[in-house]
């Protein structure tokens, strides 16, 4: 019986893929897999148990990815399961600061008798702009970017768009119609709306400063859709008082922004929605089962991608799984452990400091012995399919 952990709430329209080979429980310490969404895996211990750690989105700034792939442990993310849900809420808030949606809902809400007098009296303060014709720039254009993009576009906006990385099929999804820059400061100051969107890693954090915010328009409506961390705070919070953002719109509250002019806080609703929690749960779930049944390895933000499909008992005696160090002559050493035995097939895949190699053998084989046979320099973990 394979062991299954959770770590919050994890839609049923994942679990329910599980079979029956299965069983989901609280011991972290006897679990082959955890599942997770957003709780804070950063100080925790792991147990020898475990093998794969499936985050249920995209994001996976509060897993140790770096003490993961030390210790053998495979994380997998489900990007793009909650992109479109993201994306709704993106454009949804772009059209709460435009029209002062925000500020006028609050005002009715102090409104007590003869509010239909009250109401065209005062509604003139609220007065917003429509954001078609309007410049919006995108700052990363993966799944979700290029969702913003595309329905940005459609409703009349002008689209600029940067992103130095972008993907073969991220550049193929993305309209025709919206222009791409490559240098990102030439883009800020022409923008009466801007949108963020990439991963928070060390190389993005604090990228938007006071440098940057000294480009943009004077009046400019900043949405953070992806991370807290990509902006300093004490550099936004004076380009708000000094005019430069007009509105700041984040789906990461924290202490220092709640209550000030000019921001608006979402409660991290970026993937709450029925449907994005089903996609996400069942790709994670999907993921995990193939890496343990098969040793497929399938968005792994730690591991590349290597897929030699379903093990099949029938054409083979055994699967061997090896998670390695990314160094030369490693496939060399490990192939020569196997001198003896058969190989009816194999792959071996690479991803900057780690590897990994997957190998189908149709000979009887000790497997305790071919894992001390494996125990030399820069091999991380060997597990033997069945």
């Amino acid at each position: 019986m394979r062991k299954i952990a959770t770590l919050n709430k994890i839609s049923a329209a994942g679990l329910s893929r599980f079979t029956d080979e299965y069983t989901v429980m609280d011991d972290m310490d006897a679990a082959e897999g955890i599942l997770v969404r957003s709780h804070d895996m950063r100080n925790m211990t792991f147990s020898n148990n475990l093998l794969a750690i499936a985050r249920a989105g995209a994001g996976v700034n509060n897993i140790p990815v770096g003490r993961c792939s030390e210790e053998g442990i495979v994380v997998f993310n489900t990007p793009g399961a909650n992109a479109n849900a993201v994306k709704e809420l993106a454009i949804s808030a772009m059209l709460l600061a435009a029209r002062n949606l925000p500020d006028a809902l609050d005002w009715m809400k102090t409104l007590t008798d003869d509010v239909a007098r009250e109401v065209e009296k005062g509604k003139s303060r609220f007065a917003g702009s429509e954001i078609r014709g309007k410049t919006l720039g995108i700052i990363g254009l993966g799944a979700i970017g290029v969702l913003v993009a595309n329905t940005a576009e459609k409703l009349g906006m002008k689209v600029i768009g940067h992103d130095p990385f972008i993907t073969v099929h991220a550049a193929h999804e993305l309209s025709n119609k919206i222009a791409m820059v490559t240098d990102m400061d030439e883009m800020l100051p022409r923008c009466d709306y801007l949108s963020i969107h990439v991963p928070s890693i060390e190389s993005t954090k604090d990228m938007i400063d006071k440098s940057r915010f000294a480009r943009m328009k004077k009046g400019v409506c900043f949405l953070n859709f992806s991370r807290d961390n990509l902006v300093n705070q004490e550099d936004l919070l004076d380009a708000i008082r000094a005019g430069v953002v007009k509105k700041y719109i984040t789906d990461f509250p924290n202490d220092g922004l709640l209550g000030e002019e000019g921001v608006i806080c979402l409660p991290h609703l970026g993937a709450s929605t029925e449907e994005a929690e089903e996609v996400c749960a069942v790709m994670a779930v999907n993921q995990m089962m193939d890496y343990l049944e098969n040793g497929n390895i399938t968005n792994s933000v730690n591991f590349p991608s290597a897929n030699m499909g379903h093990f099949d008992h029938t054409t083979a005696v055994a699967r061997v799984c090896i998670l390695n160090k990314n160094i030369p002559a490693m496939l060399r050493k490990i192939t020569s452990v196997f001198e003896n035995i058969n190989i009816s097939d194999m792959i071996n895949k690479s991803k900057g400091d780690f590897a990994c190699t997957i190998i189908d053998i149709d000979s009887e084989i000790d497997d305790e012995e071919l894992k001390q046979l494996l125990a030399f320099e820069g091999i991380i973990a060997v597990r033997i399919i069945r």
